[in-house]
């Protein structure tokens, strides 16, 4: 049987680039159970009010939803249990560091399959205020009217 190859996303956090200035983005191997990874094939996880937080050197995933796998038996899994994050020691440390500064914090963006190991995509961020997110939607849509101008200039003649 061939090895699976390149990558399939499972779930993704698009609110999160909307509510978050996003420094650093890091990948990271993610701690499952059996169950939890049938669940994940199935294509099914909400990354939503997810976040990771750093306990005793090592990373912590909490708050994302895995419901439980239908077809397990007795040893199946809390959907919202803490799941440890596989990071490089000086990711950590480098993370560590920035966490400590006031308004950072560790955000999942995505949740994915590599290659067949299950990956999550977190992201070092600072949160918007509202007048950020109305400048940023602002922003968004004067690049959407000046695109859709230069398409209809193009088109008459």
């Amino acid at each position: 049987m061939p090895r699976e190859r390149g990558q399939k996303v499972v779930a993704s956090n698009r609110k999160a680039r909307h509510d978050y200035f996003i420094e650093d983005v890091y990948e990271a191997g993610i701690v499952l159970t059996g169950p939890e990874v049938k669940s994940l094939r199935a294509g099914r996880a909400s990354l939503i009010d997810g976040f990771a937080s750093i306990d005793g050197g090592e990373v912590w995933l909490e708050n994302v939803h895995i419901p439980e796998y239908t077809q397990a038996t007795w040893n199946n899994h809390p959907a919202r249990r803490k799941r440890k994050l596989l990071l490089n020691r000086a990711e950590i440390y480098k993370l560590t560091g920035k966490i400590k500064e006031s308004g950072y914090t560790l955000v999942p963006l995505s949740l994915y399959f590599k290659d067949g190991k299950a990956k999550v995509e977190i992201a070092l961020a600072k949160g918007k205020k509202d007048y950020d997110k109305r400048h940023t939607l602002k922003e968004q849509q004067d690049k959407r009217e000046a695109a859709r101008a230069v398409a209809t200039k193009g088109k008459e003649w």
